[in-house]
């Protein structure tokens, strides 16, 4: 009765005594503005459509898109490896927790056994086997008297990384949705390209059959022919070399997707992507929003528990054992009464000297905080300058197109003008594939940056953190026109 009042009063001891030497947690403080510097097309809003949280590609309303995104959550080969790092750094703090509770083991053995006759210790012509039989059966538990915290302090670095592992799979989801987003905005520009690049093509080859008619009535100059020639095979070459971008860009859609590119391919479209209404929100939002910052915050957390961890090994490592059998050298009387054995009681480790080892150990933890603490500052400021890169992006891009359109429309007319001008003998044929060349160019050119404005959107939106949530009844929502929204809730 005294062993089991002595476990009593050492596992009271634990209860009242616990403590833990991990610092209090700060996470670094990193400069938030109250708004984002850079304007875009429209002001703080909630999505017209009201999407559930997670799903932000719908915004650009392609169901294609969609699909393709379903493809991606169930076989992307990246996303499966994020998963299994995810479950590992579960594990791992299962496995930690684990020490929190009291272990029981047990062991058995039956064998014959021979000792030496010349064994020391043994009298001279003692009358004793040198084989035996023996026969045992035990149970033992162990449990650590968590005195110092370094049991728990390991449990919240170990969940702590968990979340942040779980973080980082929530960041490469996001990544390899906005990816195949990307990839599929450039898709479907290419074949635009394509369009514009064929009709053009055929524009041309009407053209030339116009002046080689000419030519052979001798109203048009050889020159004039070769000059159309060189006009089709250039706008040909720039045809070719526009299918071969597609082709890589649906190779790259066939890898997020997880299929083999052999085997894989997206019909061609004409479909325009309408450039979407994005919910902007405040830069504190982001703080909770995104992912890959979670991951450094947790991260930090995980650092700041395992500083507590280092320096309980200043301290004796307490555990109360037990231990209960039955020992014999017969299975007559290997159950009875008298062939039992137990132990019960507490034990400790303290160690004395050891070179600096210990003091390293905390200075090393020390530093990995530092390290995580300036990441997540790293991370933060990171954030912000995405975000303010792709509306700035939005914003001059927006303007450039604008510009663009009117570049286009003139060329379009300048090209009509010129090819009137030949057929009337006015001009040469130069200005006719001069005004083709430059009305091609600036078609290609207002394409280009409407599919910039579409991925900077993208970019945006990854850079926000993904979804959002729906709006609260009685919030006002977003109008349909682009760049006039009214004021909405913040997004969460």
């Amino acid at each position: 009765m005294s062993a089991l009042k002595q476990v009593a009063g050492l596992s009271l001891l634990a209860m009242v005594s616990a403590c833990s030497f991990a610092p209090e947690l700060k996470i670094p403080e990193v400069p938030v503005a109250a708004s984002y510097k850079e304007t875009a097309p429209w002001v703080q809003a909630q999505p017209a459509d009201q999407l559930s949280r997670g799903d932000w590609w719908a915004l650009f309303g392609d169901d294609e898109l969609n699909q393709l995104q379903t493809r991606l959550i169930e076989n992307n080969p990246n996303l499966a490896a994020a998963l299994a790092h995810y479950q590992q750094a579960q594990a791992y703090t299962d496995q930690a927790r684990a020490a929190l509770f009291p272990s029981l083991s047990s062991n058995g053995q039956a064998g014959r056994n021979r000792v030496s006759e010349h064994r020391p210790l043994v009298p001279p012509n003692a009358n004793i086997a040198p084989t035996y039989s023996a026969y045992s059966l035990g149970l033992q538990a162990s449990y650590e008297l968590d005195l110092w915290g370094r049991v728990r302090n390991t449990v919240k670095a170990g969940e702590a990384e968990a979340a942040a592992a779980e973080a980082d799979l929530e960041s490469a989801r996001l990544s390899l949705q906005a990816q195949l987003a990307d990839q599929f905005i450039v898709l479907r520009g290419l074949d635009q390209q394509l369009h514009i690049l064929a009709e053009t093509v055929k524009a041309n080859d009407r053209a030339l059959s116009l002046i080689r008619t000419r030519h052979d009535a001798g109203i048009a100059p050889g020159l004039d022919v070769t000059r159309a020639e060189t006009q089709l095979e250039t706008t040909r070459s720039q045809l070719e070399q526009v299918k071969a971008q597609r082709a890589v860009s649906e190779h790259a859609i066939a890898a997020l997707v997880g299929e083999s590119p052999s085997s894989f391919s997206i019909a061609s479209r004409q479909d325009v992507i309408a450039l979407p209404e994005i919910p902007l929100g405040v830069p504190s939002t982001l703080l909770q929003r995104r992912p890959d910052i979670a991951a450094a915050q947790r991260r930090v957390a995980s650092a700041n528990a395992s500083i507590g961890v280092a320096k309980t090994a200043y301290f004796p490592a307490l555990s109360l054992g037990a231990a209960f059998g039955y020992q014999s050298v017969s299975t007559g009387n290997w159950f009875t009464a008298p062939s039992n054995f137990w132990s019960i009681g507490p034990s400790m480790v303290f160690q004395l000297f050891d070179g600096g080892r210990r003091k390293a150990q905390v200075k090393q933890a020390e530093a990995v905080l530092n390290e995580n603490g300036a990441k997540y500052r790293g991370v933060v400021l990171e954030a912000f300058q995405q975000v303010e890169d792709n509306l700035a992006r939005l914003n001059y891009y927006q303007t450039a197109a604008r510009s663009e359109r009117a570049a286009a429309e003139a060329a379009q007319k300048t090209m009509d003008f010129a090819m009137n001008r030949y057929r009337e003998g006015a001009a040469n044929y130069l200005e006719v594939t001069t005004a083709q060349a430059q009305a091609l160019d600036t078609q290609r050119a207002l394409l280009t940056l409407t599919v910039s404005q579409l991925r900077a959107s993208v970019d945006l939106v990854r850079a926000l953190g993904g979804g959002w949530q729906q709006p609260e009844a009685g919030h006002a929502t977003s109008n349909p026109q682009l760049g006039k929204q009214e004021s909405a809730q913040t997004p969460g």
